[in-house]
């Protein structure tokens, strides 16, 4: 990059133009305070105003004195509306979500692009999938990820799941509560074919104090009846060990 595309490049840059300064969606982390990022700290500390959901926004309410607006999915579109009318006004504008933005927030990413006439930065985080790997011993080159936690119909997931298990290739699910949690997933899994004796794991409640890891498989798994409010949390990730990987 020469001096002059350089100049140029410093003189446009949203840190240097107050008129264009991104909104910027920043992960909190899977929950432990201790895995808040600084960068996500500064940034949350620099803002006028936050939006996010209830449980995402606890996370970092106490830092700095940014105005809070908390959205649940009934009222995300109206809540996303005000946000955009703040940061039009010249406020700094900051998006909370789960973990890491980039692993399963990309629904609500999108509505915040919609919504606000600014670029939006991704400032990433670490995501309760990365410690649900660590926790499993699974590294990722040789794992498929499928985040379940959206709307809409998962028949294509639970194809894709299956096939890449089939393949040696490792799982690490984000489930979705409460209609597809860890025994519907195993199911969905079985009824396309996978080994019932393939070992798996549900993690709930990473790196919080009552995480608890329940070693299983999956035809044990699929057996399980229950009430899924009632045995797991909405905090839990599924990972599959394939039975052949390369790893």
């Amino acid at each position: 990059m020469t001096a002059d595309t350089l100049a140029r490049h410093a003189a446009s840059s949203p840190e240097q133009d107050p008129v264009s300064d991104p909104v910027y969606a920043i992960g909190v982390g899977p929950g432990n305070e201790a895995f808040l990022t600084q960068r996500t700290q500064q940034c949350v500390a620099e803002a006028d105003v936050i939006v996010g959901f209830d449980t995402v926004v606890d996370r970092v309410a106490d830092i700095g004195d940014a105005e809070i607006l908390r959205c649940s999915y009934d009222d995300q579109t109206e809540r996303l509306a005000e946000f955009a009318e703040r940061v039009a006004a010249g406020q700094r504008g900051v998006a909370a979500l789960w973990g890491d933005p980039n692993i399963s927030g990309y629904q609500f990413l999108g509505r915040v692009e919609r919504a606000v006439d600014r670029p939006v930065r991704v400032v990433p985080g670490i995501s309760s999938v990365q410690i649900a790997a660590s926790r499993s011993r699974i590294p990722f080159e040789y794992a498929t990820f499928a985040s379940l936690h959206r709307r809409g119909e998962l028949t294509g997931e639970f194809d894709r799941l299956a096939e890449a298990l089939g393949r040696g290739r490792h799982l690490l699910v984000i489930v979705r509560p409460y209609d597809w949690m860890p025994p519907e997933i195993a199911r969905a899994l079985l009824d396309r074919g996978a080994d019932p004796d393939t070992t798996a794991l549900v993690l709930e409640e990473l790196t919080l104090p009552d995480e608890s890891i329940e070693e299983t498989t999956l035809a044990a798994l699929a057996a399980v009846e229950q009430t899924a409010q009632d045995r797991y949390s909405d905090r839990t990730i599924l990972t599959v060990r394939a039975t052949h990987s390369d790893d």
